[in-house]
């Protein structure tokens, strides 16, 4: 088998494999070669649509947390749902 290197991924990207391979239970090279091999069978098809298997319940759960942060806050859970509330507005006019 062929070795390559890669240089310059953005992190956000590399982070994103990361987190693939670890919810898939794979190697972060396992998970690259996974996605090499859908991206071109993707790209060798042209117009045909790629169905691709989805996703693990865990695997986007997994994502949805990595995704998703914390912050520090000296306000009480209250205050800050009657912030988010009181910042809201009612959106644009519909006619019906």
């Amino acid at each position: 088998m062929s070795s390559i290197t890669v240089r310059n991924i953005p992190d956000d990207i590399f982070e994103t494999v990361k987190t693939l391979a670890k919810t898939e239970r794979r190697s972060v090279n396992n998970e690259i070669v996974i996605l090499i091999e859908t991206g071109l069978r993707s790209h060798l098809d042209g117009d045909k649509p790629v169905i691709t298997p989805p996703i693990s319940r865990e695997t986007q759960l997994s994502l949805w947390k990595e995704m998703s942060g914390k912050w520090e806050d000296d306000r009480t859970t209250g205050e800050i749902i009657s912030d988010i509330y009181g910042h809201r507005t009612m959106g644009r006019e519909v006619s019906l």
